[in-house]
């Protein structure tokens, strides 16, 4: 399948004069007006592209001119010093007649590059397009877990035309679905109905506070970490240090909790796609909100560098393997832990006839924490929901 047809080059970008030749826009292939498209099939670890479609914002009207923005302060940082991956940028998705076709160009778009092993990384646009992501793994037939990094849950009212607030609807009530698990980190409670709250509950979906996740970033490191795709909505990001949204808040992540956030993400052997949404460069600060997610798109960037390609599935013999029997051995749960990283997974319970459906979801990753509770004799509340998903 031949992509080059969405994609139209980016605009011009300009690059710092001094230690030419040292910058990631001198070091990575990208489709210019000079430039042809880049060949995606051979050896690419990371692709980005950009998304300049905010029909679907319903207040934020400005945030399609984001790739741009964000890719003149991404291009003009320095990589790594270990940064021996083969990153390309495919440009922008051609907008279509309708907002349906930009989806469907996107949507297509990212259906072949994950076909193909190369993580693409979108550069919004509106929230809304992770639906488009989302279908992609639809066209593969591939089960996945989504994260999402925002300070609302965005299930609107279902009725409605899809959009940047009610796009979960979409995603939840698609038929047949592809969705085992879906994970809110950072929501701010009075931005939520709690009738939303509690139908995540009744689904068995994830939600973490924006005050327990800053409290300790490393819990949430478990949740990123059993995600396929992750979508990042800057206003999760308070507005000191991403004013550039229209739903910025006072309360948020900061800055380098955001950009943690991201490498947590790059080390994940399991993500295979990212999207970063809802910049608004028209009503941004001296542009610090596109400078704050060019950082964040370095750090995933490093993370992904450094990845151990490890899969608990194919690898256990590699682990160190605790078996806890708990209520008074009734019960075993078993958990595998990594030494090299200090990873842990548990292993959740599941019928023989699931077995093969589920194999890329019985294996959870977990914290020590979860195994600290499990030799104290009760049931950690993440094996129990995923054990409800496995019924």
């Amino acid at each position: 399948m031949d992509i080059s047809v969405y994609f139209k080059p980016n605009e011009k970008i300009e690059l710092l004069s001094n230690n030419y030749n040292k910058r990631i826009g001198n070091n990575i292939t990208y489709f210019s007006y000079k430039n042809n498209f880049p060949d995606y099939t051979n050896n690419v670890n990371i692709a980005l592209i950009g998304v300049k479609e905010e029909r679907g914002t319903l207040n934020n009207k400005g945030c399609s001119l984001a790739p741009d923005t964000v890719r003149q302060f991404f291009y003009n940082l320095f990589p790594g010093s270990n940064w021996k991956i083969e990153i390309i940028d495919l440009g922008n998705i051609i907008t279509g007649h309708n907002i349906e076709d930009t989806y469907f160009a996107l949507k297509s778009s990212l259906t072949e590059l994950i076909n193909l092993n190369v993580l693409p990384i979108i550069i919004g646009g509106s929230h809304d397009l992770t639906v488009a992501n989302y279908l992609a793994y639809e066209n593969l037939k591939q089960i996945i877990n989504v994260v999402s990094i925002d300070s609302r849950f965005d299930i609107g009212e279902s009725s409605t035309e899809l959009n940047s607030d009610n796009h979960l609807n979409t995603i939840i009530l698609k038929q047949p679905s592809y969705l085992f698990n879906f994970t809110n980190i950072g929501y701010q409670t009075y931005f939520v109905d709690k009738e939303a709250i509690a139908l995540l509950k009744n689904l068995y979906f994830d939600s973490c506070r924006l005050g327990i996740a800053r409290a300790d970033l490393e819990d949430i490191e478990p949740m990123i970490r059993n995600a396929d795709m992750l979508s990042f909505d800057i206003s999760a990001v308070r507005y000191s240090d991403a004013p550039g949204n229209v739903n910025a808040s006072p309360n948020g992540f900061y800055g380098e909790e955001a950009c943690q956030i991201m490498r947590y993400a790059g080390l994940s052997d399991k993500l295979s796609s990212l999207g970063l949404y809802e910049i608004n460069p028209v009503i941004d600060n001296n542009n610090i909100t596109s400078y704050l997610a060019a950082q964040m798109l370095w750090y995933f960037i490093d993370g992904f560098v450094n990845r151990k390609h490890i899969i608990p599935q194919r690898d256990k013999e590699n682990f160190i393997k605790y078996l806890v029997p708990i209520k008074n051995n009734q019960y075993e749960i078993i958990f595998y832990k990594y030494d090299i990283t200090n990873q842990w997974w548990m292993e959740i319970p599941c019928s023989i006839n699931n077995v093969d459906k589920y194999k890329r979801h019985y294996l959870v990753p977990c914290s020590y924490k979860d195994y600290q509770i499990a030799c104290n004799d009760d049931i950690p509340d993440r094996l129990w929901m995923m054990f409800q998903k496995l019924l």
